[in-house]
């Protein structure tokens, strides 16, 4: 019933033990499985969970707590916009709007052509250059409708 990933538990095994299997490790554990496969898939929690002996429910609410560590396949690149409250005074529904306007998606989706995927986070560290987001791993601060759209074209042009 069960379907395995080709390799997948071979890989989870070593990426286990070359943390160790105390719970102490489970997130450094998933972030490498996140980097190395783009998210932390269902077939990775079953091999993390008999690897480590900890339950599914508790290694998936891990991996829910941290905005970091995705639990689907996202696109190339991955747009995380901040939620919080500083980011709310400043504007953030422009920047949500020309960001679902211009790719043509929700938040919570993915583009078609799997390049783009908008979804939220909570405080990036940017409360004095609100509203912000990241792009992978680079951010963006001070946000305004043009700027947003000048960003996107220079994702699209990468």
């Amino acid at each position: 019933m069960e379907q395995k990933c080709k390799g997948l538990g071979n890989n989870i095994a070593e990426i286990v033990n070359s943390h160790g299997k105390g719970r102490e490790y489970l997130l450094p554990i998933l972030n490498e499985i996140n980097i190395k496969y783009g998210h932390v898939g269902e077939n990775s929690l079953i091999e993390i969970s008999k690897e480590m002996d900890i339950p599914i429910g508790e290694i998936h609410g891990v991996l829910s707590f941290y905005s970091f560590l995705d639990h689907k396949k996202y696109g190339k690149y991955v747009i995380r916009l901040c939620r919080t409250i500083s980011c709310e005074l400043a504007k953030k529904d422009r920047i949500v709007k020309v960001l679902e306007n211009e790719l043509a998606i929700k938040f919570g989706e993915t583009t078609v052509d799997n390049l783009f995927t908008l979804t939220y986070t909570n405080c990036i560290g940017q409360c004095d250059r609100g509203p912000a987001m990241l792009i992978n791993d680079e951010v963006y601060g001070s946000l305004t409708p043009e700027k947003v759209f000048n960003i996107l074209e220079k994702y699209r042009e990468l």
